[in-house]
């Protein structure tokens, strides 16, 4: 069983890390990962007695505690203990500075060492518990054994107030890592503001207010001016005045009229109005875009994988180089400049060992990394684009090609019956009772075209030949309804008509009975959706339809398209899809049944959301869930600025410590400068993280 618990007071990654070690270990536990910028535990366990047991250990983990109820739940982030302690620190070792520099009293040095001890205490004993904590634990190399042992080592070179400003500084660090990461968290936060408290349904002229939970499909529910759509519905009144910004990112209100889908997250700015609930609330728009969010932080990308593995190495690998610099250092400092088997100044290469070890800390890129992914994934969500982890990003920056299906994609997908063409001696409404009756099982979106046509036939048996069409079977009669290949390979006699609608043919007993034509309307946006996309430097955009060529070519033609590949059975869709990756990264966007199987092999599969079927946004990685296509050029850019941030913090990173680590070697920085330029570091690679939220 699967569960997603939410918890409080997780801003460290190493922590994180540490806690899901411990949770791994508990027996009925499958799998686990937890998340410090989402602050959640995924698992997948046995029963319940495994997943308390996973909550015990968690409540047990330090300060962290699991919260019952409600995601993304905002705890006071005033820090206001923290600030205190630094603040007292921070005043007591300046009066310890006072008194072994500017007093010149005989007992200056030490008073003032009482004031660093007390200085020391105050801000440095939360850091000596969990030392000594994951020092019990078997966990040694995480930041607080680094500045226990930095702290330490400046105590033993007679180095106190230096210690202090170590401890100190490293706390004030800590402390504005956790209140940028808490920014970051409450702008994904404010997601659930998406989600309605209360819904009002009507029942016999009576309004009674319920939870948007209990809403069935079916119910007629009021919704008030100001107020939020509870669930996914239809407009039952004229017509409604709706912000939509926190789904699509629009800032202008839009109108719709009686009979429009109207989801749940959109706000009422206009009057009172009546609406049809059509999905329970678990599948409406904002659960999708909850729910998706909440699970992005397991899909991480490559370079979030890299810092999580070179982090595990790294730490170790610099505690034993600081090692050897304390203990070759004054050796060879000793033989190089004397000649002699000594060591000489044992004191400055101890200073610079520690001073090293300060620097190593990489804080800045195990924090600033998945907080740009984490940023990037809310700011898709306010625009309508969902996201199923930091990886699908990566990969939508690096797209060479995208292809898209046409029907309910590049098209309206709202099918309606534009002509029929009976042979001599059948009626137009036979001829359309008959197919409406075959296609009334199908799934496919030809078959909404005869929604609402009166049927009264009832068949044996009917088979969907993918591509092609649907076979009944009724008594003694075989009726054939589909494209020209259906009839080209039963063998039968038809006339072939000419048209940029889709049609369909119909035959009984293989005789041709006529024919219907289906038109469907190429989205609003959809021609400007492929202009941006070009702009952005995509030069392979390609249709990919089982359609006939020439529709397919004259709706390519239309929107824009570089190529279109026409008459295609679902797996000549998969080979046009694995031709494509051969040129690079491949995005597909799609929305039926029949797109599923490419989705699945595209590098990055793009799915409708309002439109698409199951199938569809299960296996698709990006969901527009307004169904808008202009969404695809906003990933886009959006994905691009959060790789290029990505990018910018891990060279930035790298750059700047191993810099600082060699003027430590050098002797030149001083060990509370060494703390100030690693926390620096870290703070300017998470300010530069949070560009991407400022995208526009």
């Amino acid at each position: 069983m699967k569960e997603i618990l939410h918890i409080e007071n997780l801003d460290c990654p190493v922590c994180a890390e540490a806690l899901q070690e411990d949770l791994q270990k508990i027996k009925g536990v499958r799998s686990v990962q937890v998340d410090y910028v989402s602050q959640t535990i995924t698992l997948d366990a046995e029963n319940e007695k495994a997943i308390a047991k996973v909550v015990d250990v968690a409540n047990h983990f330090e300060e962290v505690r699991v919260l019952e109820g409600g995601r993304y739940a905002l705890t006071d982030n005033s820090h206001k203990k923290e600030w205190i302690r630094i603040g007292i620190s921070a005043l007591v070792l300046t009066l310890g500075l006072v008194f072994e520099h500017v007093t010149g009293l005989a007992f200056g040095q030490m008073i003032a060492y009482v004031f660093y001890a007390i200085a020391y205490l105050v801000v440095g004993w939360p850091i000596l518990i969990s030392t000594f904590e994951n020092v019990k634990k078997g966990r040694i190399f995480d930041e607080n054994f680094l500045m226990t042992i930095a702290s330490f080592g400046a105590i033993a070179i007679g180095e106190a107030g230096e210690a202090v400003l170590v401890m100190l500084l490293y706390t004030l660090g800590e402390l504005l890592q956790s209140i940028a990461v808490g920014s970051s968290r409450r702008s994904v936060t404010e997601l659930m503001a998406l989600k309605s408290e209360k819904a009002t349904r009507l029942r016999q002229g009576q309004e009674e207010e319920i939870a948007p939970e209990n809403v069935e499909v079916g119910d007629l529910l009021v919704v008030k001016s100001g107020e939020k759509i509870p669930v996914d519905g239809i407009l039952c009144s004229e017509r409604a005045v709706l912000d939509t910004k926190s789904l699509t990112g629009e800032a202008e209100p839009r109108t719709f009229d009686e009979g429009a889908e109207i989801l749940a997250g959109y706000i009422n700015v206009g009057g009172r109005y009546e609406m049809k609930a059509i999905r329970p609330y678990k599948e409406s728009a904002v659960q999708k875009i909850l729910d998706m969010v909440e699970n992005a932080s397991q899909g991480k990308a490559k370079p979030e994988k890299f810092i999580t593995k070179f982090a595990r190495v790294y730490t170790p690998v610099v505690c034993i180089l600081a090692l050897l610099i304390a203990i070759l250092g004054p050796f060879a400092d000793g033989l190089l400049t004397e000649g002699l088997f000594y060591f000489k100044d044992w004191a400055r290469w101890l200073q610079s060992a520690l001073t090293f070890l300060v620097i190593s800390c990489p804080c800045a890129l195990i924090i600033s990394v998945p907080l740009t992914y984490f940023s990037g994934i809310g700011i898709c969500a306010k625009q309508g684009i969902l996201v199923k982890g930091g990886t699908y990003l990566d990969i939508l920056a690096q797209a060479r090609a995208v292809a898209f299906d046409k029907t309910g994609t590049l098209t309206e997908g709202n099918f309606t019956v534009s002509a029929v063409h009976p042979v001599e001696n059948v009626s137009e409404q036979a001829l359309l009772s008959m197919v409406a009756s075959l296609e009334r099982g199908s799934a496919h979106p030809i078959a909404r075209a005869f929604e609402g046509i009166e049927t009264g036939h009832v068949f044996d048996e009917i088979t969907e030949i993918p591509g092609q069409g649907l076979i009944g079977r009724r008594q003694d009669e075989e009726w054939l309804v589909g494209n020209d290949k259906l009839f080209a390979g039963k063998g039968i006699a038809f006339t072939k008509r000419e048209s940029v609608a889709t049609l369909v043919y119909i035959a009984k007993n293989g005789e041709y009975l006529g024919c219907v034509e289906i038109g469907d309307r190429i989205r609003a946006e959809a021609k400007k959706a492929v202009s941006a996309l070009k702009n952005m430097g995509i030069s392979q955009l390609v249709m990919l339809t089982g359609d006939g060529r020439e529709r397919a070519e004259k709706i390519a033609n239309e929107v824009g398209m570089s190529a279109v590949s026409a008459n295609l059975l679902p797996e000549d869709k998969l080979k046009e899809a694995e031709k494509l990756k051969q040129n690079g990264v491949l995005i597909y966007v799609g929305d039926g049944i029949n797109d599923a199987p490419v989705m699945a092999t595209a590098d990055c599969a793009v799915s409708m959301g309002k439109l698409g079927s199951a199938a569809a946004m299960e296996a698709s990685d990006l969901v527009l869930i307004s169904d808008d296509l202009s969404a695809l050029p906003k990933a886009l850019r959006i994905a691009r600025k959060t790789r290029s941030i990505v990018l910018q913090n891990i060279i930035f990173s790298l750059v700047m410590k191993v810099g600082f680590m060699a003027l430590g070697v050098a002797g030149v920085l001083p060990l509370w400068l060494a703390v100030f330029a690693d926390v620096g570091v870290m703070l300017l690679a998470v300010l530069n993280s949070f560009r991407v939220r400022f995208l526009k």
